[in-house]
């Protein structure tokens, strides 16, 4: 099986300005990810980019950089970007890495392109984790997912998805800030930020119309379910960690 794997990076956000540059052991954030997407027996890695500060220090490390334009609205078109410059064969497996996760699992990202090697009816793949703290459920910046019996995203959101009735309805009655989450912790899945799709399947979701349920929940994979691709979903065989959203994160690392 081969794959390649494009990490989009920029420079602006919102919570975290400069968030691929900044240092964890000595290397910054963006080196993290190559090495492992390195590790996982990637092909090819390429970050995309359109700083040029993040240019130059992915260059420092010896890594391969690709100049990417500044109005990207997502990880996926940019990476599409990358795709139409390298004339990169429909067919071949890319894994999108985000670039604030310096310490995902090699062993998550090749697992997440075999699943794509193995399925061929699904276009893109991804990968979830059971979650067993009940303040992830509620918290929006945890995405959960629904998959059917068939590894198949039923659908992602940042809300409480399943919505257990009776028991969330019995504690928001009762007064109680508390949930108890039962034998149904099971199904709740966080949902983690990896992508695989064949690379034909990359510049097509470039030319899909935005729809209202990605903007509202500001989750560019509900492009994909609305215009009915289906998108295989399994659970990770290694758990991962928090990717880092902000400096408070990050000192959890350096």
């Amino acid at each position: 099986m081969e794959f390649i794997v494009v990490i989009p990076a920029r420079y602006g956000s919102t919570r975290f300005p400069g968030k691929p540059l900044a240092l964890i052991k000595d290397k910054p954030m963006i080196q993290h990810v190559v090495e492992r997407a390195g590790e996982a027996g990637a092909q090819q890695v390429v970050v995309a980019t359109d700083d040029d500060r993040i240019a130059n220090a992915v260059r420092s490390f010896g890594a391969e950089v690709c100049m990417t334009r500044e109005d990207h609205e997502s990880g996926t078109t940019r990476i599409a970007e990358v795709l139409h410059s390298y004339g990169i064969d429909d067919d071949t497996i890319v894994v999108n890495v985000q670039g604030d996760e310096p310490f995902i699992p090699s062993a998550n990202i090749q697992q997440v392109a075999r699943n794509l090697h193995e399925n061929s009816d699904f276009p893109m793949a991804t990968l979830a984790y059971p979650i067993s703290d009940e303040l992830d459920i509620f918290n929006p910046n945890v995405v959960k997912v629904l998959a059917d019996k068939n590894k198949r995203a039923m659908y992602f959101s940042r809300a409480p998805i399943p919505f257990d009735r009776d028991e969330f309805i019995a504690k928001q009655e009762g007064g109680a800030n508390h949930i108890e989450l039962r034998s149904l912790t099971s199904i709740y899945l966080r949902h983690i930020g990896i992508y695989g799709y064949r690379a034909g399947f990359v510049k097509q979701y470039d030319t899909l119309a935005t729809t209202q349920l990605e903007k509202s929940e500001s989750l560019e994979q509900l492009r994909v379910l609305w215009h009915g691709y289906p998108i295989h979903i399994d659970v990770a065989k290694h758990a991962p960690p928090h990717g880092v959203d902000t400096p408070d994160d990050l000192a959890r690392f350096a």
